[in-house]
């Protein structure tokens, strides 16, 4: 297939009717274009992408990116254990510990408190990375749902509880080092657990959904609830979710304390000393995603994420060139992804590389490079260069 081949010219050729089997391309990998636009290539892109996911697990090829919501079957969707099969219809949300009445819920419970909350919401996997996917574990949508401090205000969280746990059905056997030489206590069944301050809880955003894109979730979603934190990665979103435990100390987990968990150096005074902490929330960043070519004109599009401060300005460089302001999407809210796109009038044929960076309103800069004392592979929003061919 011609690099520039039009999606116009693949359905006039009857490609599609071979479901774009020849490519390892499915259909809807390819949006449509308008009269005259042709897809430009990355040259970084991997031959092999999303070739052998895991059971249960999908990426979004983000060179699809051409509507602001993530279509619910195209949406990213990764889980550690395996998946938990819940009956909606005896489904039951326990709210215990430090309230002053806890109680369970049924799903109609829920969805019967107001008011309802409907937000568009983007976040990435705490791994998403150019190495990782072609940054392919992120993606945006609708959800529906009940704010959760609407459901903490109604069973009276206590005033010295200092943290929300969330608990999902999903769970693993799992070995704990609790010292005396190695020994090591068994648990059965250890569940997928996160927690989030009291304080972070409160705020109006964290929201217990039912729907994605207007339409109950399915089981890769997290069904029949899941905890949505905007502004966070992707670890903190708890699918499954059946437990939430107000409670005085920290929540010690899997992972909370051992998984997605940062490892850094940092110099105190003469000496280096290695310091963790929990992935949480999302670092800014922006990843140019999609280019297209009509005439002379070339669009370039991309997305940009952060942990909910908004964000000033995006740019974007041409061949190491001066940054030039891009112009956001319209549509962006507060807790979505910021779609952001420029026109590069009188591009030359050639290999070409772009690059975008974020800046917030706060006037933090997304780095260049990645964190050079950063040990682990969490938490990577340094500037992505791509590489293209403009024919």
């Amino acid at each position: 297939m011609s690099r520039n081949m039009s999606r116009r010219e693949i359905v006039k050729g009857g490609l599609v009717s071979m479901g774009l089997a020849a490519f390892a391309l499915p259909v809807w990998a390819m949006p449509a274009l308008a009269q005259g636009e042709t897809v430009v290539p990355f040259l970084d892109f991997p031959a092999n992408f999303n070739a052998n996911p895991r059971a249960g697990s999908r990426f979004l090829d983000t060179r699809t990116i051409d509507n602001f919501i993530t279509p619910a079957d195209q949406y990213y969707t990764f889980q550690h254990f395996a998946q938990a099969m819940v009956d909606p219809a005896t489904f039951k949300l326990r709210v215990a510990g430090m309230f002053s009445t806890p109680r369970d819920f049924s799903l109609a419970d829920l969805k019967a408190m107001t008011p309802p909350l409907e937000q568009i919401v983007a976040y990435e996997c705490g791994g998403n990375s150019p190495r990782n996917n072609a940054q392919g574990m992120v993606s945006n949508g609708r959800w529906r749902g009940i704010g959760l401090a609407t459901l903490l205000k109604q069973c009276g969280v206590n005033s010295d509880a200092k943290e929300v746990a969330f608990y999902g059905a999903d769970f693993e056997a799992s070995d704990v080092t609790h010292g005396g030489r190695g020994a090591a206590i068994h648990i059965d069944k250890a569940y997928f657990a996160r927690s989030l301050s009291i304080e972070h809880a409160m705020k109006p955003e964290p929201m217990l959904a039912w729907e994605l894109n207007g339409a109950p979730l399915t089981v890769n979603q997290g069904a029949p609830l899941r905890l949505v934190v905007p502004g966070w990665y992707g670890v903190a979103q708890v699918k499954w979710v059946n437990h939430i435990q107000a409670q005085a100390n920290r929540l010690v987990s899997r992972f909370m304390s051992r998984d997605y968990v940062t490892v850094r150096d940092r110099k105190v005074g003469d000496e280096v000393e290695t310091v963790e902490y929990t992935v949480g929330p999302i670092q800014l960043k922006s990843v140019v995603s999609r280019v297209t070519k009509t005439g002379n004109a070339v669009k370039i599009m991309g997305f940009a994420l952060t942990d909910l401060t908004p964000i000033k300005t995006i740019e974007v460089s041409i061949d190491g060139g001066p940054w030039q302001a891009a112009t956001m999407d319209k549509q962006n809210t507060a807790t979505s992804w910021k779609l952001f796109s420029y026109t590069w009038n009188g591009a030359t044929p050639g290999e070409h590389t772009i690059v975008s960076r974020a800046t917030d309103a706060n006037g933090q800069v997304q780095p260049a490079t990645a964190d050079p004392t950063k040990k682990t592979i969490w938490e990577n929003p340094e500037q992505m260069i791509r590489r293209v061919m403009i024919s």
